[in-house]
């Protein structure tokens, strides 16, 4: 069983950073992937960044790209997404989560194995 807690979410000026971090309990193998989802009010689920436990690059939605990065940090059981140049369009929910299958929650088709309790963020204009 995998536990996900996030923090850091709250409100931001347009142009602004903030950084959500994702602490983690269980045991994750080499075949997960971990990441953010996100969702506004009226709009569906949207997969922001995942990224796996095997090499490679992470996966970014193109509406962050070069303004999100997305790190983990095994020994403090944490995965990190900072967040810059925000804009009022990243206004949401925002969850953890992991499944132990890094294609199947990059596709975002379906219910991650593992959901967080998720962290608004707000961003003003």
């Amino acid at each position: 069983q995998v536990q996900l807690v996030e923090s850091g979410g709250g409100l931001v000026q347009a142009g602004g950073s903030l950084r959500l971090s994702c602490a983690w309990s269980g045991r994750i193998d080499s075949a997960y992937g971990m990441g953010w989802y996100r969702q506004a009010p009226g709009k569906e689920r949207e997969v922001v960044a995942i990224i796996s436990w095997r090499p490679g690059f992470p996966y970014y939605a193109n509406s962050v790209k070069g303004r999100f990065t997305i790190s983990k940090d095994n020994v403090k059981n944490t995965v990190y997404l900072q967040m810059n140049s925000l804009k009022p369009e990243d206004t949401a929910v925002y969850h953890c989560a992991a499944d132990p299958s890094f294609q199947t929650i990059r596709r975002g088709t379906s219910t991650p194995a593992y959901w967080g309790q998720g962290t608004q963020v707000t961003v003003s204009s």
